[in-house]
């Protein structure tokens, strides 16, 4: 199975923390060559002193912040300008939990611009080298909540499951160009976000949060929440040679608590 990433080019967003710098991590193992972004230059910058350099690989950083559109855009055309893009990971930190009733339209515009609108601005930049250059891994990671809404989570159901509609249309228009476009679904996972869900729950339930922690691990068939590691060892094959067929799909990564096929 070829996972070499060697000389190929990845832009991961979201990659200062949890699940995006995982992916950061586990892409440079693989040889890539890896741009972080994110709105925090100190923290891309002590990210980047993470990655692996063994190959030989150079590790760099664009700051941009993705509740400014604009912003992203005129960062990623520059970089283009003089940069191949073969692997783009697409990722950011969800809203605010809360009952989609008690939602105001700005949280969805804001959630919408973030996410999908970003994703668009972003692949519309690093599409022409990617079909330059043959080679194109566009790897989106959203929600299991695009298979089964989540409860609490209104606005990001609602969003994530336009970004996967999105996705899906990109990956029908893309693949004659060797380009593939895929979901990756994270169930519970020990991040920064998960502990703040769990701390919200606890006080609006007036309860501890190993109570919350256990009920939630209860809802996993294998009873425990992912490594943020876990999650990008699938983002890192679907960029890889080896997933050169794999297109169009959402794969729910998430210890089997999605209750669908």
């Amino acid at each position: 199975m070829n996972l070499s990433l060697e000389e190929k080019n990845a832009i991961i967003c979201g990659s200062t923390q949890g699940i995006g710098l995982a992916i950061a991590e586990e892409l440079a193992l693989l040889g890539a060559n890896c741009t972080l972004i994110a709105r925090n230059e100190e923290a891309l910058q002590n990210a980047v002193q993470k990655l692996d350099t063994q190959l030989r690989q150079q590790h760099n950083y664009l700051v941009a912040d993705f509740s400014k559109p604009d912003e992203v855009k005129s960062v990623i055309e520059k970089h283009v300008e003089t940069n191949a893009v073969h692997i783009l990971i697409n990722n950011s930190g969800g809203p605010a939990a809360g009952p989609i009733i008690d939602a105001t339209e700005e949280a969805f515009l804001n959630t919408f611009n973030q996410h999908l609108i970003c994703n668009h601005i972003l692949t519309q930049a690093v599409v022409p080298s990617m079909k330059n250059e043959g080679y194109g891994r566009i790897v989106n990671i959203i929600s299991t909540s695009v298979k089964i809404p989540l409860k609490n989570l209104g606005v990001s159901n609602t969003i994530r499951g336009a970004v996967a509609s999105w996705a899906k249309s990109m990956a029908n228009e893309l693949g004659q160009f060797n380009i593939t476009v895929n979901n990756v679904l994270p169930g519970f996972t020990a991040t920064n976000r998960l502990s703040t869900l769990i701390d919200n729950i606890a006080k609006k339930g007036n309860t501890v949060v190993d109570i919350v922690e256990k009920n939630m691990t209860e809802e996993v068939p294998m009873k425990r929440f992912a490594d943020a590691s876990e999650i990008a060892s699938v983002a890192a094959f679907l960029a890889s040679p080896a997933a050169s067929y794999v297109n169009g799909v959402s794969i729910p990564v998430d210890g089997g608590r999605t209750g669908s096929i």
